[in-house]
């Protein structure tokens, strides 16, 4: 009955301490193309960043057991994640270099279940408005037939980061 899962990250100050020398854009092409470490996040879900582009981002999971909850369905913290994660890097991928931004708020709004059963399912987050100081964002969560699993709206404040 017993079940075990293991993982492996790379350190995730090599990607850190690259935050600001290029733009939003470029540093997750870095990171999407393997030159930069994934945040070690990615590896504990199992999810990775398959798109990104100027105010969009994709994440896509496949739904796992590791990722239940009590009631034998994905936790929605899991789901959290992946929105955040899309959400915020369609906004980091607008940012000129020298520049960072962090998640402000995160509205969630669940509207079905997923389980190991619903297959791969992707995050796709677009940038509504960047301003000088905040962004907002919304993501949708999906299944492989488009049906909408999911959706979040995120508010991000942008900050300069020492280069």
């Amino acid at each position: 009955m017993g079940r075990s899962r293991t993982y492996d990250w790379e350190d995730p100050s090599v990607s850190a301490s690259a935050v600001g020398h290029c733009s939003g854009l470029d540093f997750l092409r870095e990171v999407q193309a393997g030159r930069l470490p994934a945040p070690p996040i990615a590896a504990t879900l199992g999810m990775r960043l398959e798109e990104v582009e100027h105010g969009r981002a994709v994440f896509s999971l496949i739904p796992g057991e590791e990722h239940y909850n009590p009631i034998g369905s994905v936790h929605g913290g899991v789901y959290a994640t992946l929105l955040d994660s899309a959400a915020g890097c369609a906004v980091q991928s607008v940012l000129p270099p020298a520049m960072g931004y962090t998640s402000l708020d995160l509205t969630v709004k669940f509207l079905r279940p997923v389980t190991v059963d619903t297959g791969r399912i992707r995050a796709v987050g677009t940038v509504l408005n960047s301003g000088r100081r905040t962004a907002l964002a919304q993501a949708e969560l999906l299944d492989e037939a488009d049906r909408l699993l999911a959706h979040t709206t995120s508010s991000c404040l942008l900050f300069p980061v020492p280069v």
